[in-house]
């Protein structure tokens, strides 16, 4: 494909440079409320005594930022440049594409203002009100119409299999915010779950580790499977095992949510299934890493001058490492010593640092340049700077709070001979005061690593650099 080709009216990627470029605003932001509240946990007299900036306000918009407006805009301009690419058509709908990347915008900055206002569900990963969640539907139903538009005007017979996870994600996603979404408003701000009790846990969970499952995942899986071979210049290693690796992903991801209510109201053999399908997902979780690891035989020297490529390497090994980590969390003695400690939250930040933010990065360098008809980014050696600090703040983040986790649950559960606790809370709180400050470096690392990836990319974007000329420097 040819410099000039990319001008044509073939494609059309304006909304995937908009979403490019709120990628990293909104990864900036959301990291930075994940500092401030990782300090306030260490440092509690840094909310002010204002109850806007307390703890219980800022996390619930640090999970939805990064998630929603980092992920998400990430997902959104990956999914409509792949989705052309391969199925070799212009978008469809490109109005419709606008709309959906300024609604988007609009359910981002209303979660900002209504979750440090205290205006929320109160559910986990959903907690934004009625009014911005039928925002989100719209928007949502949007998205899918551009999408799976644009693979039904295809000019290949082919559907290539990142178009297969990114469609499992859109489809999975609608069905799972509708149904948890379902509630009666009693004001313009406020609404009550339809559903009660265990079952209201039920569907939260269901709900929140598809969440995990499907935009965290299979959406990610999908940039994985073409942005790897593409920077690699390698084929996939094994186009059937990523097909089988779809399948059994989709098939067996929606029945794990159980695992997050063990030794809760929940029916014993909804536990049981839940630790059950969550055992098995290790088998295709992991298929799906050799494959992408795999898809460099024949290409490792790259490794060793290209940073972004190894962005995506160690993006893989991280997501290994997260869903080897989960089944072995979810077996019930496991989660008996895990279970409200800060080990789940070492746990989710590999997940959403090692392998949700590593994969983005690496994605986001791939495209600046190929956007912008730039041969690389601005400065490889500010890749290079950036990645190393995102693997140092990473292995900081999550290693303190697997020590601090573990050592939590030991304290809570020691008893003495008599029966009573060994040890008070605040003095498992005490001892786990010198990791908080540790997870707050790492996270500070992997935030200053960001407002370099924006340097570098406004630096790019503005024009620095070499215009590229050579077709080898645009994908295929």
């Amino acid at each position: 494909m040819s410099n000039s080709d990319l001008t044509t009216p073939q494609y059309d990627f304006a909304v995937v440079k908009q979403f490019t470029v709120m990628t990293i605003v909104w990864g900036i932001f959301g990291m930075l409320v994940g500092v401030i509240i990782a300090a306030q946990l260490a440092w509690p007299a840094l909310n002010f005594d204002l109850p806007w900036l307390t703890y219980s306000r800022l996390r619930p918009l640090h999970t939805n930022a990064v998630i929603f407006a980092f992920g998400g805009s990430a997902l959104f301009a990956c999914s409509l440049y792949v989705v052309q690419r391969t199925c070799q058509t212009t978008l469809f709908a490109p109005k419709l594409a606008s709309f959906v990347f300024w609604g988007w915008q609009l359910v981002i900055v209303s979660a900002a203002i209504t979750l440090p206002l205290g205006l929320t569900s109160t559910k986990e990963y959903a907690e934004l009100e009625w009014p911005i969640d039928i925002l989100i539907t719209i928007v949502w139903l949007s998205y899918a119409a551009v999408f799976f538009g644009t693979i039904v005007k295809r000019t290949t017979s082919h559907i290539y299999v990142a178009n297969w996870f990114f469609g499992a994600f859109i489809i999975c996603i609608a069905l799972l915010h509708v149904v948890n979404s379902m509630a009666v408003p009693v004001s313009l701000w406020k609404s009550y779950s339809i559903y009660s009790g265990a079952t209201d846990a039920m569907i939260q969970w269901w709900y929140g580790h598809n969440a995990v499952g499907f935009f965290l995942t299979a959406g990610f899986l999908g940039m994985m499977y073409y942005f790897i071979p593409k920077r690699a210049e390698r084929p996939v290693y094994s186009y059937r095992l990523s097909i089988v690796h779809f399948w059994a992903i989709i098939s067996l991801y929606m029945w794990a949510g159980p695992h997050h209510l063990h030794y809760t109201a929940l029916p014993d053999w909804t536990q049981s299934l839940g630790m059950a399908f969550s055992l098995i997902l290790l088998a295709p979780s992991w298929g799906g890493m050799i494959n992408g690891i795999m898809t460099l035989s024949g290409a490792w020297e790259k490794l060793r001058d290209d940073p972004v490529l190894r962005f995506m390497v160690v993006a893989l090994s991280f997501y290994g490492m997260s869903t080897f980590e989960g089944p072995m969390m979810a077996i019930k003695t496991v989660n008996a010593l895990s279970h409200y400690t800060d080990w789940t939250v070492g746990h989710v930040h590999s997940g959403a640092l090692g392998w949700v933010a590593m994969i983005t990065i690496g994605c986001v360098y791939c495209l600046i340049p190929w956007l912008w008809h730039k041969k690389e980014m601005y400065s490889v050696k500010l890749v290079n700077m950036h990645f190393w600090m995102a693997t140092i703040g990473t292995v900081l983040y999550i290693a303190s709070m697997w020590v601090a986790g573990i050592t939590q649950g030991l304290m809570w559960r020691a008893i003495n001979d008599d029966g009573t606790l060994t040890y008070t809370f605040v003095e498992a709180l005490k001892a786990t005061y010198p990791y908080y400050i540790i997870r707050w470096v790492g996270g500070v690392m992997f935030l200053g690593g960001m407002f370099v990836m924006a340097y570098n990319a406004w630096k790019t974007i503005r024009g620095a650099g070499q215009t590229s000329t050579d077709a080898a420097a645009q994908p295929a």
